[in-house]
């Protein structure tokens, strides 16, 4: 019978050394990892039978949690290795196999300035009030900002921070600023409850993992809109896509509501890519939007689709498009012109800049 606990151990052993950010577990494959953006199959291991995938898997879970894994077809959780790293895992079931992606979360909260991240994200991190969205694709460093916008506030100020994450990511060490973490299913039963218990904690700064549905939007400006800072993330593509999303979520009588609420609370939406770097590694391109009274009519008024022309237009206030990010980045020798290209929403207007 294999030992499918050091099996686990000796693929994330390898995970680690190789620098990867993430492990693939999947049937028909070598285990696989993605180092820099590409992904690698690790060929010194076996391709995996469904028993290896399933062994492998249900090693990082109890009874109670592989039980609710095989019910529910998917399961998100965290693991802790020997004290030593930390992984984000979904669990998940595909053509009647169990398969899981394991992303690695880094012991070491890295500073703004080591994420190669704008200064201005410090400004945003010493609001009293507001709300401030992280955003971008899957895979993209979304949690590693939102980390180091909070561990910012940790160092700098006696704050009440409460986080409310599915699953429970950075793990921080108290510094100036107490931090309660909560994990939805393990803390809380869901991110409404949490959410609705946050007003009677006394907080000052919450962050919150993901806005995944209207009463969690609702209840964030809400909180905001209070005098709390609430930081949080969405999976769309840039600050317009946001503020349409956001918007479109809510049932048509309540859309005016909260367009006019949301205005009201938006500091500033970043939204980021990682890059492959010419040296190695990733490196964020990225669009920031800053909230000033000319954007937050655009937003009262339903015209989102005019923020990118904001951007574009005010970049001596520190607003910065996409465009313009890749377009310093390629000039100052950190990513070829392709893979600009590549991650640029409107390649043509970036040959311009290029």
């Amino acid at each position: 019978m294999k030992d499918y606990a050091k099996e686990l151990k000796d693929l994330i052993l390898t995970t680690i050394k190789e620098g990867a950010s993430d492990l693939h577990i999947t049937v028909g494959r070598h285990p696989t990892i993605r180092v820099s953006g590409s992904l690698i199959p690790l060929l010194k291991n076996p391709i995996l039978s469904a028993e290896d995938a399933e062994g492998l898997i249900l090693s990082m879970l109890g009874e109670k949690d592989g039980k609710i894994l095989k019910e529910q077809k998917e399961y998100d959780f965290s693991y802790s290795f020997e004290d030593k790293s930390r992984f984000r895992v979904n669990a998940f079931t595909q053509r009647g196999y169990l398969g899981a992606a394991l992303r690695l979360i880094p012991n070491k909260i890295k500073t703004i300035k080591e994420l190669n991240l704008p200064d201005i994200l410090s400004d945003f991190a010493k609001k009293e009030q507001g709300f401030f969205l992280v955003v971008g694709p899957i895979g993209h460093g979304k949690s590693t900002t939102l980390a180091s916008m909070i561990e910012n506030i940790n160092h700098a100020s006696a704050k009440h921070i409460i986080s409310i994450e599915d699953p429970m990511e950075y793990l921080f060490v108290q510094d100036k600023s107490i931090i309660d973490q909560r994990e939805v299913k393990t803390d809380t039963a869901d991110f409404k409850t949490a959410l609705r218990s946050m007003f009677r904690q006394d907080i000052n700064v919450a962050m919150i993992g993901e806005m995944r549905d209207v009463e969690t939007i609702s209840t964030a400006v809400t909180a905001a809109e209070t005098g709390h800072l609430i930081l949080s993330s969405l999976h769309t593509n840039n600050a317009a896509q946001t503020v349409d999303r956001i918007i479109d979520s809510f049932p048509s009588h309540q859309q005016n509501q909260i367009r006019v609420q949301l205005a009201s609370v938006l500091l500033g939406i970043f939204s980021q890519r990682l890059v492959p770097r010419i040296s190695g590694g990733r490196i964020p391109a990225y669009e920031l939007l800053i909230s000033t009274p000319a954007v937050r009519t655009l937003i009262r008024e339903g015209r989102a689709h005019e923020i990118d022309t904001v951007i574009e237009t005010n970049y001596e206030i520190g607003m910065v498009s996409l465009n313009r990010s890749l377009a310093e980045l390629a000039r100052n020798g950190e990513i070829t012109i392709k893979d600009a290209i590549g991650h640029s929403l409107n390649p043509k207007g970036l040959e311009a800049l290029i």
